[in-house]
């Protein structure tokens, strides 16, 4: 990571703060849409969840890079494995060109599950981004961009653009 520019430290100090603050009421408010989607058994674990937007990211995804991409050892990205594909939200598939490698993907239900998530996700944020004025939703925009781009190659992901996940 790279030192802050010629901001004053008061300033990246006041970001930094401010989206540790956010990042945690963001945390209960998937949690909340996590446990209120009807119709189907969810995750047992925030664990899960996080599984699971890896493999929907990147659907076919080899067991490796799950483990490397949430730092978790195998057996414990197994175990969720295991939990998902017993609910029917993930199968696993051999590798196409290395027959000792297994591949991720989720089923139609544990994308279903995934989307009503985000759409009570989406819908929250909506209903609070709506009500700031529309220079800072611009600014917010840009810099929730930036940061995005940061944490991506920070975390050794290769850059995406943001995905919208609703037509709100």
């Amino acid at each position: 990571m790279t030192a802050p520019d010629a901001t004053p430290s008061s300033t990246w100090h006041e970001a930094t703060r401010s989206a540790s603050v956010v990042t945690e009421l963001l945390d209960v408010m998937w949690e909340h849409a996590r446990h209120s989607t009807n119709g189907t058994t969810a995750p047992s674990s925030t664990s899960q969840l996080r599984l699971m937007y890896v493999v929907d990211r990147e659907s076919g995804i080899r067991m490796r890079t799950v483990c490397q991409r949430l730092a978790s050892a195998p057996p414990t990205v197994t175990r969720m494995c295991d939990r998902l594909q017993a609910i029917g939200f993930l199968e696993r598939l051999p590798c196409p060109d290395n027959g000792r490698e297994i591949t991720l993907q989720l089923t139609h239900t544990g994308k279903e599950h995934l989307q009503r998530i985000r759409e009570q996700r989406d819908t929250m944020l909506h209903q609070a981004i709506n009500r700031i004025p529309p220079t800072e939703r611009a600014a917010l925009a840009t810099g929730l961009a930036a940061l995005q781009a940061q944490l991506d190659s920070a975390s050794g992901e290769r850059p995406q653009t943001p995905v919208s996940h609703s037509a709100a």
